[in-house]
């Protein structure tokens, strides 16, 4: 069930996941084209997640934006519910609490580099994603790297925890609080309104592969999209994957199967999350009653036939 529509301002509004935008020229969401996606999310109950160019709109779609409840997505250093950084140096401008909700786009050599950057600012953010922009390039070589920084961040959370703070860190936090899956769900619980009127999965397949347009609202057999109908997702427990549909598409041609890069780099995730917390609760910190299970593989597609 449709629960967000996701609108994109502009042609150069800000990407917040695995994809670039790859257009350069500005070109603004008609008026009317705003208003009919508003209408559309109103008579669908579903909630609206704006998502901004890096200039200033015209006072009267702000003044259409700010009529209805709305979340709003934007390129740092703008102001709003979700701030997106392509840089991680930019992190190091936090010096206080902050009760933003940050989102770093990078790719893994830069967040290999850059992980006492990351490592400084966990404890003054409310909640920090980390989006790997080239997860289709990481190698079973670079999990030992990979495993290594995630450890180094588990325990800059854990001293937070034990001073009394609760930072969230998608890579590690979100698979500790989880009992069920909750991934991107494009298609199935959001679908994305394009500056050009069109409806698309999600912001990736307009930034990256506006010819190959699937209407999320006529597709005939929504079973290509859906968790139930994924053979190797539906059995997995790495609940905190965003199981990207778009990145399926690239690396597989598949919508619904994922790469083995996305397997692995999930479960090293889920794997440091569990240490994390089982580390958490030698020192009686309160945490819900998660259970991680020991495993023995970070690609579940090697374990395929005990299913």
């Amino acid at each position: 069930m449709l629960q967000y529509l996701v609108i994109l301002l502009d042609d150069t509004s800000v990407s917040y996941c695995h994809c670039d935008n790859l257009y350069t020229e500005r070109h603004l969401i008609s008026l009317d084209d705003l208003r009919s996606g508003i209408l559309f999310a109103m008579k669908q109950n579903l909630m609206i997640q704006f998502v901004y160019p890096d200039y200033e709109l015209p006072k009267e779609y702000l003044d259409l934006i700010d009529s209805i409840d709305h979340h709003d997505i934007v390129p740092y250093p703008q102001k709003g519910d979700v701030v997106v950084l392509n840089e991680a140096s930019s992190l190091n401008e936090i010096d206080t609490f902050s009760d933003n909700v940050y989102v770093l786009r990078t790719k893994k050599d830069d967040l290999f580099g850059s992980k006492d950057v990351i490592a400084k600012a966990l404890p003054l953010v409310k909640r920090l994603n980390v989006v790997l922009t080239d997860v289709d390039s990481m190698t079973d070589d670079d999990m030992s790297t990979y495993s290594s920084v995630l450890d180094e961040w588990a325990g800059v959370l854990k001293t937070s925890y034990l001073n009394g703070g609760s930072p969230q860190f998608n890579l590690l936090t979100d698979r500790m609080m989880l009992n069920q899956s909750n991934h991107c769900n494009a298609g199935v619980e959001n679908i994305t309104l394009a500056p050009n009127g069109k409806y698309y999965l999600c912001p990736a397949f307009y930034y990256c592969n506006p010819g190959e347009n699937i209407n999320p609202l006529e597709i005939p057999n929504q079973q290509l999209l859906r968790l139930d109908y994924a053979p190797l997702c539906r059995h997995c427990d790495a609940f905190h994957c965003r199981r990207c549909i778009w990145l399926n598409r690239k690396t597989t041609l598949e919508y619904n199967t994922p790469s083995h890069e996305q397997c692995i780099v999930a479960h090293t995730e889920r794997n440091a999350a569990r240490r994390l917390l089982y580390s958490i609760r030698e020192h009686a910190i309160f945490m819900p009653e998660i259970d991680i299970k020991n495993i023995n593989y970070i690609d579940p597609f090697v374990v395929r036939k005990e299913w």
